[in-house]
């Protein structure tokens, strides 16, 4: 671990000083283009192309992607590509690569779509078929065709599939209502469940603030129909929406003698909202996607709360062999602070903390790990790689805070803030709850445009329903937002 510290270390510096001295060459190169210019243009211009004279019909395009670099403490038990034990992995893969536009068609009428891909490992992240022969097709690819053998199933990592993330229309009806339909990230339960990943502030979300992720909804966004706006300093965003149908249901666990909650396919439409009270600045709520940290440029304090209501959503079996119905209701409340402390200086607070309190049927669980690449059964409950508890029945806390520091620290080189968040989940499936938390740096080369963010984050384990230690993961990221 000590080892592949320093080496993440070494390249995080390294980065930092090609940064520092490019950033001088083409300073120099831009001024000698530029006989007349007596000081660099470096203003941000969004890519917009108006549709009339005025510009009250417009399109905009944003393209974003993000990178990581990781070494990762594998759960106990976890198994490498070659089927070895491996305590230890060390990958680069792809989180987000995202592209999206939206239209203002008419004074009243916006368009938005948004497609991308997510999570492309070395191992997994790709279509069927798409694996070591290069070319999608038939399955199982053959790998090795003069013996016939060696076959890879479906879990190919590469050609991942483009898919819309969003795409919605929706149509003002007054100053404080608008109303829209289709596949929409206008989420309940809390503000970190609308999260934009533009401008995070920990390096990503904890994931458990989306907590149907990838059952029944589709990467946290559900087909439905919303209402939003803004009355006086309240920010309301409600939805109805059709979450997709998953599922075979629950179970009975003989060994702990108690019923085990699971989705189950169902035809129930689902409700979900968060309201919001806007005590300084009002922040934009054109889009669906709550800024992260505004880096001092704004003065927010929000306390908010939301639901969503999902009915006969899940079952379990009881010990007779019968069969029980759940809902989905999960609630929270919120608060979101950012405060900027010296104007020269140009330094802010971004404090953020929500309560969750979720209820999925009994002993509800899913663990879950990002760009997993451990492979196996694992020995522990929280299975192979990076897993770990991540959404249940049972109750959540989680803060986050980061400090900008002084600009003057790197000159006109970029801004730094550390940051940190801790975590406790407290799930009806563990006798016990647990403690997490994130350590990281970001490093604005251009505001949310051009970052690096240096992250480690420490999970727990879990043996016979209790927490017996912990592991933790090394990441590097680059984000780059046009």
């Amino acid at each position: 671990m000590k080892s592949n510290f320093r080496l993440l270390s070494s390249i995080f510096l390294t980065l930092l000083f090609f940064r520092v001295q490019a950033q001088d060459s083409l300073r120099i190169e831009s001024f000698s283009a530029l006989d007349e210019a007596n000081e660099i243009d470096d203003s941000y211009n969004p890519i917009i192309f108006k549709l009339n004279d005025s510009g009250s019909r417009y399109i905009r395009f944003m393209i974003w992607n993000q990178l990581w670099i990781r070494q990762t403490e594998n759960n106990p038990g976890t198994l490498g590509v070659d089927g070895l034990p491996r305590k230890n992995t060390t990958d680069i893969g792809l989180r987000r690569a995202r592209f999206l536009t939206y239209a203002q068609v008419s004074p009243r009428v916006l368009f938005l779509a948004h497609l991308g891909i997510n999570n492309q490992t070395f191992v997994n992240g790709g279509v069927p078929a798409g694996g070591n022969s290069g070319n999608a097709g038939n399955l199982p690819v053959t790998t090795n065709p003069s013996t016939g053998s060696n076959t890879l199933d479906a879990n190919s990592s590469k050609k991942p599939q483009l898919f819309f993330h969003d795409i919605w229309t929706e149509f003002e009806i007054s100053n404080s209502l608008f109303i829209g339909a289709g596949l929409h990230y206008w989420n309940g339960i809390s503000r970190l469940s609308s999260q934009g990943t533009l401008n995070l502030l920990a390096l990503d979300a904890p994931i458990f603030n989306w907590p149907l992720i990838e059952l029944t909804d589709q990467f946290a966004r559900q087909y439905g129909i919303y209402a939003k706006g803004q009355v006086g300093k309240w920010d309301y965003r409600v939805a109805l929406n059709k979450p997709f149908s998953v599922g075979e249901g629950g179970t009975f666990d003989e060994s702990t003698n108690r019923p085990m909650a699971a989705n189950v396919a169902n035809d129930n439409w689902a409700t979900q909202g968060y309201i919001a009270y806007q005590f300084f600045e009002k922040e934009n709520n054109k889009l669906p996607f709550f800024v992260g940290t505004y880096l001092g440029t704004k003065k927010v304090f929000n306390l908010g709360g939301g639901w969503h209501h999902h009915p006969g959503a899940t079952t379990s079996v009881d010990s007779n062999g019968s069969v029980n119905t759940h809902n989905i209701s999960l609630w929270s409340i919120d608060g979101f602070l950012e405060l900027p402390l010296s104007v020269e200086k140009e330094t802010a607070l971004t404090a953020y903390a929500v309560y969750y309190t979720y209820d999925f049927g009994p002993n509800y669980l899913r663990n879950i790990g990002i760009m997993n690449v451990g492979l196996g059964p694992g020995t522990s409950q929280n299975g192979p790689g990076n897993a770990q508890p991540t959404i249940g029945t049972g109750n959540i806390f989680y803060f986050q805070t980061g400090y900008l520091l002084p600009k003057d620290i790197l000159g006109n080189k970029g801004k730094l803030q550390p940051y940190g968040t801790l975590s406790h989940k407290r799930f009806e499936f563990f006798e016990e709850g647990s403690w997490q938390y994130d350590l990281g740096m970001n490093y604005y080369i251009d505001g949310q445009l051009a970052k690096l963010t240096f992250q480690y984050s420490n999970r727990p384990i879990f043996e016979n329903y209790l927490n017996i230690g912990s592991a933790g993961e090394f990441i590097l990221q680059t984000h780059i937002f046009l």
